[in-house]
């Protein structure tokens, strides 16, 4: 049995174990630190916007000219300056940018394009213009432009290399070049005088050069009809590559 005395201390003592802790262990009397912070995460770096698209092979002069209400473009690329062979693309504007088309064969002016298109100058003008009014021999295939149908688109005759222009006025669009808008393709008003020419459309493609018009495969210009929407304020870009692309 333990002397009296040492039981009294043995009472005094705290139990350790209801500290927590043991005697080996030096912080029981320490406070818990707290936790360490999170580490800070950098911001995501927001994705760069993504620019409309353009037209391909325009500069900026030539965007500039393009009205900003146009939501279509029928973009004619020549060749070179002085040749008769182009390519042809239809463009709508979404909200993305412009979208083309497929590429279509296309034909100019025998002496290729001109920026000062005259009577007789066998060049087709370069420049932006307006898209408003069609005709043609051959029954409306179903435009939204106004169509002027009748036997005064009869083509005759032969073409530049012989071939027979029989067909060539079907179907025609009245490109906006020294015209007055909003009438028949056939209306002569000249605006700028009949010295600069006019009577510059898109029509069937007979197989060779044009006087200063443009034209396509009779397929084509069916699907151009079909397509132009003077809500969406359709225009014609033409010249060659390296007039378009300043």
């Amino acid at each position: 049995m333990l002397p009296r005395r040492r039981l009294l201390l043995a009472a005094a003592l705290p139990p350790l174990a209801a500290a927590g802790c043991t005697q080996d262990d030096p912080s029981a009397a320490e406070e818990t630190p707290p936790p360490a912070p999170e580490p800070t995460r950098s911001p995501v770096a927001a994705a760069p916007a993504r620019l409309p698209r353009d037209i391909p092979g325009l500069g900026s002069r030539t965007r500039a000219r393009i009205p900003a209400g146009a939501r279509q473009a029928l973009v004619v690329t020549g060749t070179s300056r002085r040749s008769s062979d182009a390519t042809a693309v239809l463009y709508e504007r979404g909200p993305d940018g412009w979208r083309g088309g497929p590429a279509w064969p296309a034909h100019n002016a025998l002496r290729g394009w001109t920026r000062h298109h005259t009577a007789g100058d066998l060049r087709t003008p370069a420049g932006v213009y307006g898209l408003t009014d069609a005709g043609g021999l051959d029954p409306d295939p179903g435009t939204k432009l106004p169509y002027d149908h009748g036997p005064a688109f009869t083509a005759t005759g032969s073409g530049y290399e012989g071939e027979p222009l029989a067909g060539s006025f079907d179907y025609v669009v009245a490109i906006n070049y020294n015209r007055k808008p909003g009438t028949t393709p056939l209306d002569w008003t000249r605006p700028l005088g009949d010295g600069r020419g006019g009577g510059i459309w898109v029509h069937v493609d007979h197989g060779g050069p044009t006087s200063g018009c443009v034209s396509l495969a009779k397929p084509h210009m069916r699907t151009l009809l079909r397509t132009l929407d003077p809500r969406k304020r359709p225009v014609a870009v033409l010249g060659p590559g390296d007039w378009l692309a300043r």
